[in-house]
């Protein structure tokens, strides 16, 4: 058998066994996503929350158990208070809207039936027909969301139990988590998480930093034409932020379209500028001066990692995408001999309980062991 033959069937078959095992692994998670986003959210807001934790610990010498859940009630507070400003400026400002959309609907209606000749009010009862056929369908489609509704409320208490056990004992936790791994490789393992871990802060730190620019410029550029709205416009343009480059074109298009409809195309044509000059500052100022060599990923590979993502899970996937390639390019990297990270060192060691029994004796003080273990950098 020529060596080629030989050499292009070891591949193939170690690619599909690999492939094999990705394609169990993501319809595991796809089947077990109400557990699995939920922690994935609740580890991204313990990485947000633990310098405020660490504030209130080592600062105001608040009990580490106390500053977790002060950190969390914190932020609830926030954004019960964010969200409930947003829906009273929706509120208020829904009525103008409205009208200006009718408005604005009529006389796009009226513009197609000059242009086209025509007559857009003939096919109104037939959509009323349609919308009475599917009635069924439209009830069954609200008893579904009642029920997503009810999903959404299990994750979001999940999300806020493992937020506050991940910000109160992250040590104790990722220390089972890498004794369940074969002795020998637990201590390398370590090494790699906590390189893993600095990707992750660096990157979630970062999205929150550019999602606030993004809410602040769009915002305030759609305050000058629908001031009622511009809160929430803000709120949105922040969520959708997170997801990278996707996110921000999207809900700068919904602004857009909002302007268009309350002021019109000239309006529309400014706000338009003023959210791509935001979305090019981001692009080309804070993403690449903030993220640095901490998150360091090709715009093609974000790209194709949120749209991997989006068709995996949905929304979820497109959100948690980037974070998840990120941290696995730093953690690969390091087990393959290159560390993002050398100032880091490998002087913070597990405990010795779970390190290989045929290890070699650490020469660290009992005190400095007692630290570390304390510690969850």
């Amino acid at each position: 058998m020529p060596r080629a033959i030989r050499e292009a069937a070891s591949w193939s078959w170690r690619i599909l066994l690999i492939g094999a095992a990705l394609a169990g692994i993501g319809w595991l998670l796809a089947s077990l996503q109400v557990i699995v986003v939920p922690v994935a959210v609740a580890l991204l807001l313990a990485v947000m929350l633990t310098p405020v934790r660490r504030f209130l610990q080592y600062t105001l010498r608040v009990p580490r158990g106390l500053a977790a859940g002060l950190s969390l009630a914190g932020l609830i507070a926030f954004a019960a208070a964010l969200v409930t400003f947003a829906g009273q400026q929706v509120a208020t400002g829904f009525a103008d809207l409205s009208e200006e959309a009718i408005a604005g609907f009529e006389e796009l209606t009226a513009f197609i039936d000059r242009q086209f000749n025509l007559d857009l009010r003939d096919y109104q009862s037939d959509v009323l027909a349609e919308l009475e056929a599917q009635r069924d369908a439209i009830i069954a489609g609200a008893l579904g969301a009642a029920a997503t509704a009810g999903n959404l409320l299990i994750g979001a208490l999940i999300a806020l139990f493992c937020t506050f056990f991940f910000l109160h004992d992250p040590r104790g936790i990722w220390s089972w988590v890498v004794g369940l791994l074969p002795a020998g490789a637990r201590d390398r393992v370590h090494q790699a998480g906590r390189r893993g871990i600095v990707t992750l802060s660096a990157y979630t730190r970062t999205q929150i930093l550019v999602a606030g620019v993004d809410a602040i410029g769009i915002g305030l550029g759609s305050a000058f034409f629908v001031p009622s709205l511009s809160v929430p416009i803000g709120v949105l343009v922040f969520v959708g932020s997170f997801i990278p480059m996707v996110g921000a074109i999207v809900t700068g298009a919904i602004a857009t379209v909002v302007v268009l409809v309350a002021q019109g195309w000239v309006a529309a044509i400014i706000m338009l500028g003023i959210v791509i000059l935001v979305q090019q500052i981001e692009s080309h100022v804070l993403q690449p001066f903030l993220m640095g060599q901490a998150v360091s990923l090709h715009p093609v590979a974000v790209i194709l990692s949120v749209a991997a993502g989006s068709f995996v899970a949905g929304i979820a996937g497109a959100l948690f995408a980037v974070p998840l390639v990120a941290l696995l390019n730093t953690v690969v990297l390091y087990l393959n001999g290159h560390d993002k990270f050398p100032e880091l060192g490998d002087g913070d060691k597990l405990p010795i309980r779970w390190l290989a029994p045929d290890a070699p004796p650490l020469r660290i003080p009992l005190r400095r062991v007692a630290a570390d273990t304390a510690d969850d950098s």
